[in-house]
């Protein structure tokens, strides 16, 4: 029988899913060749570290929806935490924050990733994922908050020692950027982690019994040994 699942609740499940990273400029054809090579739960692009505009997400959002892959992206800093509905409106399911320390920006990134009773993102989802198929607004809200993939980037020492502290109800992923996160070690000597797989098995340690799913990069795993 088919998976009835959602995305949103197989990662829950611990269940390993696969990302593929493709520029926000390839052609339908390029992406349709990247995707033969394996099967994949996400498209991934990243806007923290390229140029974009919000019109080539929207029709890159559309091709992947053509090929029946739907899209995660990186937003540009955690100070746009508060932008993240604004992002999501481009025909996301999936949105990464970068940089994630304080609760502060997960509370933020939370409001603006829901929509009420849980956040408070706002109604206009004319090019939004999923929306094309259920146009009632409380029908759609509802779909949205079991669907929405909400995904934090962990790259400092003081994200390995609030961890816990971030892992509240409406994130669905911890992520590590482990460039960054070395920058932050090498300039840290004195901290308890030598390495950034010391951080990843603190993280998974200190998430035991909490429904947030750990990963390596932006590609989550149920362990990490």
């Amino acid at each position: 029988m088919p998976d009835e699942r959602t995305l949103k609740q197989r990662i829950h499940d611990g269940e390993v899913i696969n990302i593929i990273y493709a520029p926000l400029d390839a052609s339908k054809d390029e992406l349709a060749d990247l995707l033969s090579k394996d099967t994949y739960n996400l498209i991934g692009i990243d806007i923290q570290h390229n140029p974009y505009s919000e019109d080539g997400v929207v029709a890159f959002c559309q091709m992947a929806g053509e090929l029946g892959v739907p899209v995660q992206l990186r937003i540009k800093h955690p100070r746009q935490a508060y932008l993240v509905g604004n992002y999501l409106d481009l025909g996301l399911l999936s949105v990464v924050v970068p940089l994630v320390e304080n609760e502060e920006t997960v509370d933020e990134a939370i409001e603006a990733f829901y929509y009420p009773p849980v956040g408070r993102r706002s109604w206009g989802p004319t090019w939004s994922y999923g929306f094309n198929d259920i146009k009632d607004r409380l029908k759609y809200a509802e779909w949205w908050n079991k669907n929405g993939i909400l995904t934090m980037q962990l790259e400092s020492v003081k994200a390995m020692t609030n961890v816990r502290k971030l892992a509240k109800p409406g994130v669905d992923m911890f992520v590590f950027g482990a460039m960054d996160l070395s920058f932050d070690l090498e300039k840290h000597p004195e901290s308890p982690f030598e390495s950034v797989e010391d951080c990843c098995r603190h993280v998974v340690e200190q998430l035991k019994g909490i429904d947030v799913r750990v990963g390596v990069g932006t590609v989550p795993f149920a362990k990490f040994e």
